[in-house]
């Protein structure tokens, strides 16, 4: 869906898709109810579930609100003290192991561990729930497979964003919280209004 593949307005069967991936009806169903959670399919009553137009636009959208969430999460865990490094330094050895092995499953898991870590050190209740409505980990891996990333290059920004965490640098550290995901937003100008390249290799 989110590379093409499936065109907006297709119809997904459960027990075709079960067939083809050699797997119960069970997970194709609870698949299906995390994509209509995150907006890429839709119900239909006595119908069935449709690929929704638009896949990429819900993407960026999801972009936009995941920088604001994780610039404020990064905020509140520095000024709190209670960043967890040496879980971020495990999470990025995660996603280096991960490349070597071209394990984009393995990748995005790590990226996800990553950035929880660093929503749950803002004790904030409500915000890692709306971190959560996100469904991050779903999206995370859609991206990877749209934008055909180099796993390496993932685990890279990850290490450039934890260098800056580690220095303490409060507005610096949310500057690139914010930026770090803004750029998978994919529109023409960054969170400042600047025009910017076209993606590169980064993920969330």
């Amino acid at each position: 869906m989110v590379d093409g593949g499936i065109e907006p307005g297709t119809r997904l069967v459960e027990t075709a898709i079960a067939a083809d991936y050699g797997t119960s009806q069970a997970p194709v169903r609870e698949a299906l109810r995390a994509l209509e959670a995150m907006r890429m399919v839709e119900v239909r009553p006595r119908r069935g579930t449709f690929v929704r137009p638009f896949i990429q636009q819900t993407l960026r959208e999801s972009y936009v609100v995941r920088a604001a969430l994780e610039e404020t999460a990064t905020r509140l865990a520095i000024l709190s003290g209670s960043l967890p490094l040496d879980a971020l330094h495990a999470d990025i050895d995660a996603m280096r192991a991960a490349a070597e092995s071209d394990d984009a499953d393995a990748s995005s898991a790590a990226s996800v561990a990553f950035h929880r870590h660093i929503v749950e050190a803002a004790h904030n209740g409500l915000l890692l729930h709306s971190w959560e409505a996100l469904q991050i980990g779903i999206r995370t891996s859609a991206t990877i497979v749209a934008a055909d990333l180099d796993l390496g290059a993932i685990a890279d920004e990850h290490q450039e964003l934890l260098v800056v965490l580690e220095r303490g640098d409060l507005e610096e550290a949310c500057e690139r919280a914010r930026d770090h995901q803004w750029h998978y937003a994919d529109l023409p100008h960054d969170a400042r209004g600047r025009a910017k390249d076209s993606p590169s290799g980064r993920v969330g």
